[in-house]
């Protein structure tokens, strides 16, 4: 039987993988603390909140880079971006015609579905002696 097993991480790679989930964190509990009423730091803008998120998040992003997984995972992107590449993407007058089609069979299932209904209330109406 073959089978395929990923090579165990690495310590390093397993501290930098609790320290980018650490840094997140705290990175999120910093937006939201700083824009607090009750903080001393009101004064601080909602631009540099944004900012200082965004700067927590590309290092963490640039630290998850450096380990396998994310090696692996950056690898995945690019193999991806090639496959997006080889898709045959159809035509506007395609799209228009499919499109056109769909909206036509919801209007048509969604006339059927509104008779069916409507034959069954009278149905049951009927039955009940109410109309």
């Amino acid at each position: 039987m073959n089978t395929q097993t990923e090579p165990a991480a690495s310590v390093a790679d397993i501290v930098k993988q609790v320290f980018s989930v650490v840094f997140v964190v705290a990175g999120i509990a910093a937006f939201y603390y700083f824009s607090a009423d009750h903080s001393y730091f009101k004064e601080i803008r909602l631009l540099y909140r944004v900012l200082g998120l965004v700067v927590v998040v590309l290092a963490v992003l640039g630290m998850m880079l450096t380990t396998g997984l994310g090696r692996t995972v950056w690898s995945f992107v690019l193999e991806s971006k090639q496959e997006v590449r080889k898709v045959v993407w159809p035509t506007r007058d395609e799209t228009m015609r499919t499109t056109l089609l769909v909206f036509a069979m919801v209007f048509i299932v969604g006339l059927i579905l509104w008779l069916l209904d409507m034959f069954l209330f009278w149905g049951v109406r009927v039955l009940t002696g109410q109309g």
